[in-house]
């Protein structure tokens, strides 16, 4: 066999192995919240009803878990790609595992082509070959990144790749391009929304025109993906306005409001407790106004947008393990090129693998397919509360330590020496 295309077949090895991981975790596992709420968006979607509005679907499903789901949360664009996944999956074959695995096949192409993306970028900011497929293995085979996305059932990946890309064709000079992945981006969930001011700040000091003319575009796009489905579809949007505020008033999970289950037995933030569920816009304010000496170059572009994103999460009172996968390809491409510190990657998904074992998530992933033992793990978490609630909130605080030195690390001066391959 000649040997050059022995790189070839070993990539070629690599992505098999990575779907086909993906896909198993993707048949058997998904999240017992989550994905109750997007199998019965995709049922609603399809059958031309309003997610927005909860329905008992246990008869639709043959499963009882179904009969006190909440409505969907998010912007419409992940609502339309289920729906349209139902239509082709379960109302023609109505299996539920399969119909588990449909619904996040559009999640593991967007892991694939993150990957891919990070390979390239790397490549082109001059990377060593090595270096850029260390990156690309390990994003193919990371487990946090499989764990939330394939196996869990969300699809922040999707974010992370339309956001990273449009970061990357801003610095190639492109405006229409990048204002429209941004604002898919945040369609998709609104996490994304700290990359908006570092774009500001980015175009802001190279030309006010460009500036404009991108955010004409971005407000544009923003009001085609989130407004223009509820007048075509006839959606009533009454009770997104009831309750506009829902993402705001509770608090937990990976924040540092996430002793609030310990004291309250309840994530809703009562009495002055609201407050805490708008600290992230000062926060970004501050962090923003940090960034008046500019934005120099695709690297530093990158640092800011890591930078941003963190303290957007640092300072919200309910932060999901899957959010974190947002800042994964931006740690993981900044330590390639030595602009952070190798300990900077670790932290970034280390961290919220070891709070999703505290936080009875990788339980809950059990539902589709083993939901007894769901139910057994999650008793036996409860059993020992006291424990858990103490050491899931340990791993909080070292998150939270951690993240303001990486926040701090991305607003020094670019260029850390380290010699050597990036090890992965």
């Amino acid at each position: 066999m000649d040997k050059d295309t022995h790189p070839s077949i070993r990539n070629l090895s690599s992505v098999a192995l990575s779907i086909l991981l993906q896909v198993s975790l993707a048949l058997l596992f998904g999240h017992a919240y989550d994905m109750r709420i997007f199998m019965a968006t995709g049922y609603l979607v399809g059958t031309g009803q309003n997610p927005y509005i909860a329905q008992n679907l246990a008869a639709i499903f043959q499963n009882d878990a179904f009969q006190g789901i909440t409505s969907f949360g998010y912007p419409p664009p992940w609502a339309l790609i289920l729906g349209t996944i139902y239509r082709v999956s379960y109302r023609v074959f109505p299996n539920f595992l399969l119909y588990n695995l449909a619904a996040k096949l559009p999640i593991i192409a967007a892991n694939i082509c993150l990957a891919y993306l990070v390979r390239h970028i790397l490549a082109r900011s001059g990377a060593r070959g090595k270096t850029s497929r260390n990156a690309w293995i390990f994003l193919l085979f990371n487990p946090f990144l499989l764990l939330c996305s394939s196996a869990w059932g969300q699809f922040d990946s999707i974010v992370a790749l339309l956001s990273l890309l449009s970061l990357y064709l801003l610095n190639e000079g492109k405006l229409t391009g990048p204002a429209i992945l941004l604002a898919l981006a945040i369609a998709f969930k609104p996490i994304a929304l700290p990359l908006v001011p570092v774009v500001l700040v980015f175009l802001l000091g190279r030309s006010l025109k460009h500036t404009i003319q991108y955010f004409a575009v971005f407000c544009s796009s923003l009001v085609l993906f989130c407004v223009v489905p509820f007048i075509i579809l006839k959606w009533d949007p009454a009770v997104i306005f009831q309750h506009w505020n829902a993402h705001f008033t509770v608090g937990g999970g990976l924040s540092f409001m996430t002793f609030l289950e310990t004291l309250n037995h309840s994530y809703q933030l009562t009495g002055d407790w609201w407050l805490a569920g708008w600290l992230w816009v000062p926060g970004l304010i501050i962090a923003t106004f940090a960034l008046k000496s500019g934005i120099k170059g695709f690297m530093d572009l990158l640092k800011k947008s890591l930078a941003l994103v963190l303290v957007f999460f640092l300072f919200r009172s309910w932060v999901s393990e899957p959010n974190i996968i947002l800042i994964l390809p931006l740690a993981l491409i900044l330590v390639s090129m030595n602009e952070l510190k190798p300990l900077t990657l670790v932290l970034t998904w280390v961290i919220p693998l070891v709070f999703g074992l505290f936080n009875t998530s990788i339980a809950q992933l059990f539902f589709p397919s083993l939901p007894r033992v769901m139910d057994d793990l999650i008793n036996l978490a409860v059993e020992y509360n006291p424990a858990r609630f103490f050491l899931r909130t340990v791993v909080v605080v070292v998150w939270l330590i951690s993240g303001w030195w990486i926040v701090i690390s991305c607003y020094q001066k670019s260029g850390i020496p380290v010699e050597g391959e990036l090890s992965l």
